[in-house]
C-alpha cells in the first residue's frame, strides 16, 4: 500500500521526507518520489522505481533543497511501475501532488480534462486529480477552496497531500477512505499516512477523520469536515514505543498482537472500499481484466494460511460462485497437477517467503495457470515480487511465532478477492457486495467486543490446566477456525488437540471423549446450529466438557459440563474472522497457565524458509 509524506518547516525538509519514506517500506511499493519547492523559487521532483535508496541516490547526486515538500512511496493500481508512473505528479510547474487510493472515475474525468486541453503524462488516476486542481485554481485562487471544489468531483478513495509553487506557505490534506495524520512540530508541521513515518521529528498527532481536508502552515493547521465546516479534531500525544519490538503493556508480543487486530483490520480494509463496493484495482493495475476471465480458483498456502485458504473456500463458492481448491505447499508442489482452464492461483503467506510456498508458485508459473495473486503481509517479500498480484494484509510486523494479527487480515483480504471476483463477474446475489462492505467497516468494532470478553476467556483456560488433549469442532466455515484454534493450542501450550467438522465425531473421534478429553466449538447462529446442537449433545452424553463459543442467539445455555462464552452476532459471512478471537485468546492463556514460552515456542520458527 502507498506511503505519503510532506513537511513545511523552517529547515531543509528532504532528509526528513525520505526519512518518512524509509519508515514506511514495510507497506510495500514499488517506486518513490520526492517533490519539493526549492530555496531557489521552484518546484522539482526526483522519481526513482525500485527501493527508496535508489530515490535517495538520485537525491545525492542532484539535491533538491528546499522548506516543503511530499514525498510518496507507490503500489501500482493504474499503470505499471515506472519513472513516469510514480508520484509525485505535475501540473505544469506549479502544482504537485501526491495520493494513496484509487480513483474510480478518473477515465471520465481523464477525457473531460484531455477536451479542456491537459495533456497527460503518466497511466496513473492520480493525475487526474493534480490536472483538475490547476483547472479549479483557474477561477478560484485560494488552494484549500480548489481543493474543497475538487474533491466532491472524484469517485473511490484518496489521501492527498497537494504542494503549490505559487502558494509555499502552506501543505493540502484531504482524506476520504485512506488514512492521514498530522505531525505537530515547533515551527513546523508535517503530514504522513501513518505515524510511524514521522516518529524522528514528533510525537504530537492530529487524525484527520474521514471527509476531512486540511491545511497545514509551518505554525498553524486548520481543518475543514464532510460539509466544509471548521472542525477541531483532538490532539493525540504519542507515548508507547513505535517499535513493534517492544511489548508496551503487553506481557507478551502474542497477547499484543492478539489486540492489535481491530487496528490492522482497518488497516488492511483502508483504500479498498468504495461506498458499496469493493475497489477491484486495489489488486493491481490488471486485476479487473483478469479477475473478469477467470472460472476457477487454486489457493495454495502452508500452516494457519491454509486455514484462511479453506475458510476462502467456502466464500468463493457461496458468494461468487467460483470454484475453489484448496492444498497444502507442501503436497501441491510434488504431485502431479491438473490445471483447469482460467484458474486463478492464490498464495497466502504472512512473510512472503515461506520455502514450500514459493516452489509451490514457481511451478505453477510452468503449468500454465491463467494469473497469479499473492496475499502477503511482506511487500519486499518474494512471493510477492515473483506474483503477478498482490493484495498487502497490513499487519505490521508479528514478532510471536503463533500467527494471529496475520491469520485475521488474510481473512479480510480473501473477502476482499471474493468480492471482486464475484463484482467482476457478476456472480454475487443482488446486495450481498453492498451488505458485506457495510459489515467490513464494522469489522474492527465487532473484533474489539470480542477482545472484551478477554478476562471471561482467561476464566475458562483455567479448564485445561490439567489437561493433556483437546478436540475442537466446528461446521461449515468455522471448521477450519477450529482447525486453526487447535494448531494455536497445541503450538504454544503444547497440548495435543485436534479438530474436526462437527459432523464428523461420530465416525470415530467420538471414542476419544471423556471426562478427561474437553472439546471446544464454534457456534454462530446460523443455519447450521440446530445440527451443531445435536453433536454436542454426543459429547455430554459421553462425560465431555465442552467449551462452546456461541452467538448470543443461539440459544445454547450454561449447564452441568458446558461452560458457554457468548459472542456478539455477526453477519455470517465474517463470523469465522470473529470467532477466530476467543479461540487465541484461549491458547494464550492456557500456554500461560502451563508455564510455556509464549512467543518462541519450541521446535518452530517464524518463518519456514527451508524444505
Amino acid at each position: 500500500m502507498c506511503g505519503i509524506v510532506g513537511a513545511i518547516a523552517e529547515r531543509n525538509i528532504t532528509a526528513i521526507l525520505v526519512e518518512g519514506l524509509k519508515r514506511l517500506e514495510y507497506r510495500g511499493y514499488d517506486s518513490a518520489g520526492v517533490a519539493v519547492f526549492t530555496n531557489e523559487g521552484t518546484l522539482e521532483r526526483r522519481r526513482r522505481v525500485g527501493k527508496v535508496a535508489e530515490l535517495e541516490q538520485a537525491l545525492a547526486e542532484q539535491p533538491l533543497v528546499g522548506r516543503l515538500g511530499i514525498a510518496h512511496t507507490r503500489w501500482a493500481t493504474h499503470g505499471a511501475p515506472s519513472e513516469r508512473n510514480a508520484h509525485p505528479h505535475f501540473s505544469g510547474e506549479q502544482l504537485a501532488v501526491v495520493h494513496n487510493g484509487i480513483i474510480e472515475n478518473y477515465e471520465a474525468l481523464r477525457e473531460q480534462l484531455k477536451g479542456l486541453g491537459y495533456v497527460f503524462t503518466s497511466d496513473t488516476d492520480t493525475e487526474v486529480i493534480v490536472h483538475l486542481l490547476h483547472h479549479k485554481l483557474k477561477t478560484v485562487t485560494d488552494l484549500a477552496d480548489a481543493l474543497k471544489a475538487a474533491v466532491p468531483e472524484l469517485h473511490g478513495a484518496y489521501g492527498l497531500a497537494v504542494i503549490s509553487a505559487s502558494q509555499p506557505d502552506r501543505l493540502l490534506a484531504a482524506r476520504s477512505g485512506s488514512p492521514l495524520v498530522i505531525g505537530l512540530g515547533l515551527g513546523e508541521n508535517f503530514l504522513a499516512s501513518d505515524q510511524l513515518a514521522l516518529r524522528q521529528v514528533t510525537d504530537r498527532f492530529i487524525y484527520l477523520e474521514e471527509g476531512d481536508i486540511a491545511e497545514i502552515r509551518r505554525d498553524s493547521v486548520a481543518i475543514w469536515d464532510e460539509q466544509g465546516h471548521p472542525v477541531q479534531r483532538e490532539q493525540v500525544q504519542y507515548h508507547e514505543g513505535a517499535e513493534a519490538a517492544d511489548k508496551g503493556e503487553y506481557r507478551h508480543f502474542m497477547l499484543k498482537e492478539i489486540h492489535e487486530q481491530p487496528k490492522v483490520v482497518q488497516r488492511t480494509l483502508e483504500g479498498r472500499l468504495g461506498s458499496d463496493h469493493v475497489l477491484v484495482n486495489a489488486f493491481g493495475p490488471r486485476a479487473a481484466e483478469l479477475f473478469a476471465k477467470v472460472r476457477n480458483v487454486q489457493i495454495v498456502a502452508c500452516g494457519t494460511s491454509y486455514h484462511a485458504g479453506m475458510v476462502a473456500r467456502y466464500w468463493l463458492e457461496g458468494l461468487a460462485g467460483i470454484p475453489c481448491q484448496i492444498e497444502v505447499a507442501s503436497e501441491f508442489r510434488y504431485r502431479k497437477v491438473v490445471v483447469q482452464p482460467d484458474t486463478l492461483f492464490v498464495t497466502i503467506s504472512q512473510s512472503g517467503e515461506t520455502a514450500d510456498t514459493l516452489a509451490a508458485l514457481r511451478n505453477a508459473k510452468e503449468l500454465g495457470y491463467l494469473t497469479s495473486l499473492a496475499i502477503c503481509n511482506v511487500g519486499t517479500s518474494s512471493l510477492v515480487r515473483e506474483s503477478d498480484l498482490t493484495l498487502l494484509t497490513q499487519a505490521g510486523p508479528e514478532i510471536g511465532v503463533a500467527s494471529t494479527k496475520a491469520f485475521t487480515t488474510q481473512l479480510v483480504g480473501l473477502m476482499l478477492l471474493t468480492l471482486s471476483l464475484g463484482q467482476v463477474r457478476g456472480t454475487l446475489q443482488a446486495g450481498v457486495e453492498a451488505g458485506l462492505v457495510d459489515e467490513l467497516r464494522r469489522l474492527p468494532t465487532r473484533l474489539g467486543e470480542a477482545l472484551a470478553m478477554d478476562k471471561v476467556v482467561e476464566k475458562v483456560a483455567e479448564l485445561f490446566a490439567e489437561k493433556n488433549h483437546t478436540l475442537f469442532l466446528g461446521r461449515g466455515a468455522q471448521y477450519p477456525v477450529a482447525m486453526e484454534g487447535s494448531l494455536k493450542l497445541k503450538e504454544i501450550s503444547y497440548i495435543h488437540a485436534e479438530a474436526y467438522p462437527a459432523g464428523e465425531l461420530k465416525h470415530g473421534p467420538l471414542a476419544l471423549v471423556d471426562s478427561d478429553m474437553p472439546v471446544v466449538t464454534v457456534a454462530p447462529n446460523n443455519e447450521l446450529v440446530e445440527k451443531l446442537k445435536s453433536n454436542l449433545q454426543e459429547v455430554r452424553a459421553r462425560g465431555g466438557e465442552l467449551i462452546v463459543f456461541a452467538d448470543r442467539d443461539a440459544g445454547i445455555d450454561n449447564g452441568e459440563g458446558t461452560h458457554v462464552v457468548n459472542m456478539p452476532h455477526i453477519d455470517d459471512a465474517l463470523a469465522p474472522i470473529l470467532y477466530t478471537i476467543p479461540l487465541q485468546l484461549l491458547s494464550y492463556y492456557v500456554a500461560v497457565l502451563k508455564g510455556t514460552d509464549v512467543d518462541q515456542p519450541r521446535n518452530l520458527a517464524k518463518s519456514v524458509t527451508v524444505e
